[in-house]
Formats: C-alpha cells, sequence, structure tokens
C-alpha cells in the first residue's frame, strides 16, 4: 500500500469517525446511533453485515440493539430464540460472550467450524454468514457491548483488520457514552421540567386553598351565617349551593349565574338519607355533605352534579364550609337558648304572678310586647318515649321548641315563644298579619311542622284564653295545659283544639279553686279508695272502667280481663260502701262527675304547680294526678 492510498484509507476512517461524532451532537435517537455505528464499520471494513450489541441492565445477556446488513428476522430470532448469554451454559461460550468477558476481540475465519458457534450456527449460515469477529465497547472502561462484523465467505481476520475495527469500537464506545449521558442529561431535564410544572401546580392550589380559608373564615370571623358560607362556597366552586336542615327545610340558598337549587326534592333525599360523608344523592344529580355537631347531624350542604366531578381541593372546600356552617349553627343555636332562657324566665314570672311594669319591661327588651293582647297556645309531644325525645343530641322538648321558633317566626308583632317542663309555650299576640294570624292557625301550623320535622311522631296542640292583662297568663296557661294533659289522657292525640272543645272538661277547668273539686271527689270516692287500700280490691279502676265501657259488665270484665260474675260482685260492693244504686242515673251523674273533678285536677294542678291561692292541694289530690292513666292501665286479677 502507498503513502497516498495509506492516507486515502486514513481520511475515510477519520471521515467516517466524525459522521459517528456528528451523529451524537445532533443529536440522533439511540437506535439510529447503533444503526450508524454498524454501518459505518461495514463501509470502512467492506465486510458484509454488522451488528451492535448491548448488555442488558443487569449485564445477564447481550441483544443486537442496531443493525446493518443483517436479516431482520435473523436478529429476532437471536434475540429471542438464542439470547446470547453472559453467564455459563452453551449461550455463554459464543464470540460475543468472550469478547465481553475478556474485554478483547474474537474472531471465527469459519463459523461451520467452530463448535463455540454451534447454537447459532444454522441460522447464521442459513442467511448467508460464514465468519465473525466481535470486539468489545468499552465505556468508561467498563465492555458495554460488542460491535460485531459479519462476512458471507470464510475469512481469516489480520492484525490490522481487528486493531482497526478495535480504534473504530473505541469511538463507538465514547459515542455510545455521549448517547448515554446525553440521554440521561434529557430525562434528568424532563424530570426537572415536570417537577417544576408539579410545584407550579401545587403553588396554586395553595393559593386556591389559601383563598378557600381566607373567605370562609372570614365569614366565621363577621358572624356572616349559614347563607354568607352558602354563598361564599357557591363561588369557590362556581355552582349553586342550598343549606337544609335534617328535614329538608331551607336554611339558605345560594345561587350561581342566576340558578338555585329546588328545595322540594331535597326534602325527599332527606328524609332516608344518613350517611356522614360527601357522597351522590341515590335520588337525583345532586351531591351532599353532612354538617354535624358533635353526633347530630344538624344539616346537610347541597350541590348539582356527581361527586366526582370536585376535585381534591373542591371536596376540602365543602368540607370546610360543613365545618364553619356547623359553627355557624352552633352560634345561632347559643343565641337562641339565651334568649330561649330569657324568656324562660318572663314566663316563670308571669306564671308565678308577677305582673309588674318590670316583668313588661324585661319582656319588651326581648322584641315582646306583652300590652298587647296575647292568646296562649301549648304543644306537647303526644308519646314521651317517642321520636321527638328520643332523637340523639338535644333533647325533644328543645327540638320541638326550635320547630315552634321558626314556625311563629315572621312579620308583625313578635310571639313569645319558650318551654315549660315537657311542654312548649306560645304567647301568640293579637294582629299579627298573614296566614297564621288566627292563634289556632298557628297552633296547627306548629303542630303540622312537628309531625314532618319528627319523622311521623306526632304532637297536640291547645289554644287557650285571651290575655288582656299580664295577671291573666298564670290561670290561662294552667288552663291550657290541664286541658292538653287531659286530651292526651283520654286519647285525644295528634290534633289541635281550644278549650271550650273539652266540654265539661273545659269548664270544670276554668275553676279557678281546685279544692272544692278535691272535696267533691274525695266525698264521692273516698269509700272505695279506703276498701281498696284494704283490701286490694280495684273498686275505683272497676267503677271507672265501668262507666267507659256504657256501665256493660261483660265490656268491663273484658277490658279488665276478669270474669263477669267479678265485676257483678264488685259493683254490688261499690253499692254497698257508697250507698247508692248504679242505676240510678242522678247516682250515675254523680260518680262520672266525681271522676272529672278527679281527672281535671289531676291534669292542671299537679305536683310541679301551685293552686292558685298558693297553697297546696290535699294529699288526694297530688294522688289523683295521675289516677285516670291508672285506671286504664290498671287490669282487676281474675277470680
Amino acid at each position: 500500500m502507498t503513502t497516498e492510498t495509506r492516507h486515502d484509507e486514513v481520511r475515510r476512517w477519520l471521515a467516517g469517525v466524525g459522521t459517528i461524532a456528528a451523529a451524537v451532537n445532533a443529536p440522533v435517537e439511540l437506535p439510529a446511533l447503533l444503526d450508524l455505528i454498524a454501518a459505518t464499520a461495514c463501509e470502512l471494513t467492506g465486510y458484509e453485515a454488522g451488528g451492535v450489541l448491548l448488555a442488558d441492565d443487569g449485564e445477564h445477556a447481550l441483544y443486537i440493539s442496531g443493525a446493518h446488513g443483517l436479516s431482520a428476522e435473523y436478529v429476532a430470532r437471536v434475540n429471542a430464540e438464542h439470547t446470547i448469554k453472559l453467564g455459563s451454559g452453551p449461550l455463554s461460550a459464543g464470540p460475543s460472550s468472550r469478547a465481553f468477558r475478556t474485554a478483547e476481540p474474537v474472531a471465527i475465519s469459519d463459523l461451520s467450524e467452530d463448535p463455540s458457534f454451534a447454537p447459532w450456527v444454522a441460522a447464521a449460515l442459513e442467511y448467508g454468514y460464514r465468519a465473525i469477529v466481535a470486539v468489545p465497547l468499552l465505556v468508561g472502561g467498563r465492555p458495554a457491548g460488542t460491535l460485531n462484523c459479519y462476512r458471507t465467505g470464510v475469512h481469516p481476520f489480520g492484525t490490522d483488520e481487528i486493531d482497526l475495527l478495535k480504534t473504530l469500537a473505541n469511538q463507538a464506545g465514547i459515542a455510545l457514552e455521549t448517547a448515554r449521558l446525553r440521554d440521561h442529561e434529557r430525562r434528568t431535564i424532563d424530570d426537572l421540567e415536570l417537577l417544576n410544572r408539579s410545584l407550579t401546580a401545587q403553588h396554586r392550589l395553595l393559593e386556591q386553598a389559601e383563598q378557600i380559608h381566607h373567605e370562609l373564615t372570614a365569614v366565621a370571623l363577621r358572624a356572616g351565617g349559614v347563607q354568607a358560607v352558602a354563598d361564599a362556597l357557591a363561588r369557590l366552586l362556581a355552582r349553586p349551593v342550598l343549606v337544609a336542615d335534617p328535614a329538608g327545610q331551607p336554611l339558605a340558598n345560594a345561587q350561581h349565574r342566576g340558578v338555585l337549587l329546588d328545595p322540594a326534592p331535597i326534602a325527599v333525599a332527606a328524609a332516608d338519607d344518613a350517611a356522614a360523608t360527601l357522597q351522590d344523592s341515590p335520588t337525583d344529580d345532586l351531591m351532599t355533605a353532612p354538617v354535624v355537631l358533635g353526633d347530630e347531624l344538624v344539616a346537610r350542604l347541597w350541590l348539582p352534579g356527581p361527586v366526582a366531578d370536585l376535585g381534591q381541593l373542591d371536596r376540602r372546600a365543602v368540607e370546610h364550609a360543613a365545618v364553619v356552617c356547623a359553627l355557624e349553627l352552633l352560634r345561632q343555636r347559643t343565641a337562641l337558648e339565651v334568649e330561649w332562657r330569657l324568656r324562660g324566665d318572663v314566663l316563670s314570672d308571669l306564671l308565678a304572678g308577677g305582673a309588674s311594669a318590670a316583668l313588661g319591661a324585661r319582656a319588651e327588651s326581648l322584641g315582646h310586647d306583652l300590652t298587647r293582647p296575647h292568646s296562649v297556645l301549648v304543644v306537647k309531644a303526644d308519646r314521651p318515649d317517642g321520636p321527638m325525645h328520643r332523637m340523639g343530641g338535644p333533647s325533644g322538648v328543645r327540638r320541638l321548641l326550635g320547630v315552634a321558633q321558626v314556625t311563629a317566626d315572621g312579620p308583625g308583632p313578635r310571639p313569645l315563644v319558650t318551654s315549660w317542663g315537657d311542654h312548649v309555650v306560645v304567647l301568640w299576640p293579637e294582629g299579627r298579619p298573614g296566614p297564621r294570624a288566627d292563634a289556632v292557625d298557628a297552633a296547627e301550623a306548629i303542630r303540622q311542622a312537628a309531625q314532618r320535622a319528627f319523622d311521623g311522631a306526632t304532637a297536640s296542640a291547645v289554644v287557650g284564653r285571651r290575655c288582656a292583662a299580664l295577671s291573666d297568663y298564670a290561670s290561662a296557661f294552667r288552663i291550657a295545659r290541664g286541658a292538653l294533659e287531659l286530651a292526651q289522657l283520654r286519647g285525644g292525640l295528634n290534633r289541635t283544639f281550644t278549650v271550650p272543645d273539652l266540654g265539661v272538661y273545659g269548664l270544670l277547668l276554668q275553676l279557678e279553686d281546685p279544692h272544692e273539686l278535691v272535696r267533691f271527689a274525695d266525698g264521692v270516692l273516698a269509700p272505695l279508695r279506703r276498701h281498696d287500700d284494704h283490701r286490694d280490691m280495684a273498686l275505683v279502676a272497676t267503677l271507672r272502667t265501668y262507666l267507659e265501657q256504657g256501665t256493660s259488665t261483660s265490656r268491663t270484665a273484658a277490658a279488665l280481663y276478669v270474669h263477669p260474675n267479678t265485676v257483678g260482685l264488685r259493683l254490688r260492693r261499690i253499692e254497698e260502701l257508697m250507698g247508692v244504686r248504679l242505676a240510678d242515673p242522678e247516682a250515675l251523674l254523680q260518680v262520672k262527675a266525681a271522676f272529672m273533678a278527679e281527672d281535671v285536677t289531676g291534669s292542671a294542678w299537679g305536683s310541679s304547680s301551685p293552686a292558685p291561692d298558693g297553697g297546696p292541694l290535699p294529699d288526694t289530690a297530688r294522688a289523683s294526678a295521675s289516677a285516670a292513666g291508672r285506671a286504664r292501665g290498671k287490669r282487676g286479677r281474675k277470680t
């Protein structure tokens, strides 16, 4: 080879190496770079095919990752069926494995004669490959793969050829390392860009969270009320918000772009919904979140759409709003309870006969004008063990009081709403405008609202007499409360009535002095009571039941679960002790009047209320406070 020819050869090799370097600087994707290295090797050496093999991450095997002149089928078969291993075994003894392990070139001039190539010889000969040389690709001084060149004929590889291939392989190793560094740099940049986007998004979320916290906290600090909470949440979520009590009655309704949620389906959904988490409503395209005080569900937030439409921050906004709503309702409840207590003090003084200008001034400071005539309304749950009293959280009386307060609110003179024991008391002013101007209509509205609020549990209401002076309220309340107790005792449940509706009972209740009633009832029934105390024959209960059953012996026996003969014997004994004949209409009237007097004194003057003159009732009156109930519940012994 002449000097000029050698110079041309050097220039050609330098140009090939430059092509590889230019590809690295371009940059070119790694598969394309490996194909270029294989192609350059073939062009510079005149070999028919070449391939670049790279080790996997664990250095368990070599895979043909770039090729020139090699059949795609051959590459696939070697990689999949005859994978070149780097450990031990037949697939680890080939030239590529040895070149990788030793970091030295390995050449085979005739593949069919070399047993180490046996696993691949069939495929190689099928595609026309007869000779191979494998040169290690070193990256950072460590083998990363091999550069393999193939010839279609038997070919002994000379030292110069192998040296040139080693030089090319070294340049290819540098190019491979550079490409890998570039890929790593690109991935690092991508990761940093992703991290930057994530940080930017988190910053925006923090700003939004700060806005949510700021708006809702501002509502709480200025005591804006439940409506202000709903308005703030509607702005934050860009959708209308409705706040309703557990019965579905609206407490606040916030619009978005003029759209308000319809409260009608809310009331239906609330009846069966006791879930304690943000969830979809089963009946409409709505979502709902609970507002809880302790263990008590006090309200619900309602929003349009499914929960899936809300992002994590939006859900936290709903939860935050529910907490602020709970605080607002607690604030309202606390203020209302203070007002109720003050009203209760006013009522206590009224019922104690404290009719003074100072009492009127105290009532006026609470917004109640007692110089205006009022009617006394008394409401009570029909069953002391019913849902109104068994509901969790506050007592049933307080819940009933809240219902009465909401129902009584409106324009015009303000009613005084408070409680007295198990009773809710409303002093309803005259001259109040609207559909509930009449006291009877107002009492009926309160009773029906209570039934709706307590899931069907019933209450009864009585409208007492009109009071024009402060001194009238004590007796008016006593009569109204007695009428209500008497009506409930006699089975008059779930209705609104007036004192005159009770007929004779109503007249008896209006007697100012109960002592005469007590003495009359005691004078008629005392012989029977003394006998019952000594003999335990239930004569009083038998006589009361006999009158209630229309003086029928058989029905009385059935009601008392005794034999008719037993009833007959008791009735004869009653006649003997009382000195009357029960067949005598006048005697029956006297006995009925005695029982009515006993019922009235027990209902209107129980142990919690003194007699109008301030003195205690006789023991017989206190004993008769539940006489009617005992008579209905008591059953004689079978004889």
